[in-house]
C-alpha cells in the first residue's frame, strides 16, 4: 500500500489503525506534519462523537477527545521546538533559526 493511500485510509478512520491516539505520536512511518493530520482527523471524529453523546445519540463508544487533544498538542510542541533551517544563498551558508 502506497504511503499516501495509507495516510488517507488512516485519516478516514484512525481508530481502525491505532488502539490509542498516543500510538500515532510514536508511529515513525509518518512525519510530524502527517501525524498531526491524522490526529486532527481523529479529533474531528471525537468532537462529533462528543456532540452526539451530549444529544443522547451516541452508540455507546467512549470519546477519546482528551487523549487526542493531548497527543495533538505533543506533536505541535515538538514541531515548534524543532530548529528551522534557512539557506542564505544557493552556495550554502545556511543557518539554523
Amino acid at each position: 500500500m502506497a504511503k499516501t493511500k495509507l495516510l488517507e485510509d488512516i485519516k478516514a478512520d484512525p481508530s481502525r489503525f491505532y488502539p490509542s491516539p498516543t500510538d500515532v505520536v510514536r508511529d515513525r512511518r509518518f512525519s510530524d506534519a502527517e501525524r498531526l493530520e491524522i490526529l486532527e482527523a481523529w479529533e474531528r471524529d471525537a468532537r462529533a462523537l462528543s456532540v452526539a453523546d451530549d444529544e443522547g445519540m451516541s452508540g455507546g463508544e467512549p470519546s477519546r477527545l482528551k487523549t487526542v487533544v493531548k497527543a495533538r498538542m505533543e506533536i505541535q510542541e515538538r514541531m515548534a521546538a524543532e530548529p528551522k533551517y534557512s539557506e542564505a544563498s544557493k552556495f550554502g551558508g545556511g543557518k539554523v533559526q
